[in-house]
């Protein structure tokens, strides 16, 4: 199954998403887990595997199919997914920033 890359940024006409910790690339991997560049140059792994397998997934249990899963794009500088599931570009910046490989939470 073929893994793509993500780099492009979705926004409104006039609207600049410039702020430090905004996600201005991500590149799928292999298990759940996306590679993210913010707008500062903080980079690292968020790894999802966890909370998309849980049972109290919620909205992002649908991105178990690995091939919405892959359907990842930034919107506003935010990780989001065509189901509306997304994750702040905020948090995901702090978890990044102090270890490099985040596992996001269930």
């Amino acid at each position: 199954m073929p893994i793509e890359t993500v780099t492009q940024e979705h926004r409104p006409s006039g609207v600049i998403a410039a702020a430090p910790w905004r996600v201005r690339a991500v590149n799928v991997q292999p298990s759940y887990r996306l590679s993210i560049t913010c707008n500062d140059g903080t980079s690292g792994i968020v790894d999802m595997s966890a909370l998309v397998n849980s049972v109290d997934a919620g909205i992002f249990a649908a991105l178990k199919d690995a091939q919405l899963f892959q359907q990842v794009s930034i919107e506003l500088g935010a990780l989001t997914w065509p189901n509306g599931a997304d994750l702040d570009p905020l948090w995901v910046h702090e978890e990044i920033g102090k270890s490099k490989t985040w596992s996001v939470p269930v």
